[in-house]
């Protein structure tokens, strides 16, 4: 049996909502879901598509699992979030090997924009 990795799912109060944000931030188009969930991608995809599951409560507490977005423009990119109605959390971490802006979505999802120096 092959182990694949098919996608990320993301508890959201309004996944139109947060799924437009990323479908916008990443040019990845919805797919076909279920009734009020939101799947960018499809099954297959070079990429994990990402599942936007509706639940009731919002989230508390910091998450353990995050995505990280590689960017050519760190600049730009955060400036996009914005646009998108997401926003910079203020957290920076600059090493050798790049620098790492933590941002969070329209519902406060925190991911990271990573800018690799080479």
């Amino acid at each position: 049996m092959a182990n694949v990795w098919s996608g990320v799912t993301i508890d959201c109060i309004d996944p139109e909502r947060v799924a437009r944000f990323w479908s916008a931030l990443l040019d990845r188009a919805p797919g076909e879901s279920e009734e009020g969930w939101v799947y960018l991608g499809e099954r297959g995809d070079p990429q994990p598509r990402l599942v936007f599951q509706p639940v009731p409560e919002p989230s508390t507490g910091k998450v353990r699992v995050h995505l990280d977005i590689s960017v050519d423009d760190l600049d730009e990119a955060m400036r996009t979030v914005v646009a998108l109605g997401g926003r910079p959390t203020g957290e920076r971490h600059d090493y050798d090997d790049g620098i790492v802006v933590v941002m969070a979505d329209p519902e406060d999802h925190e991911f990271c924009l990573v800018q690799y120096h080479r």
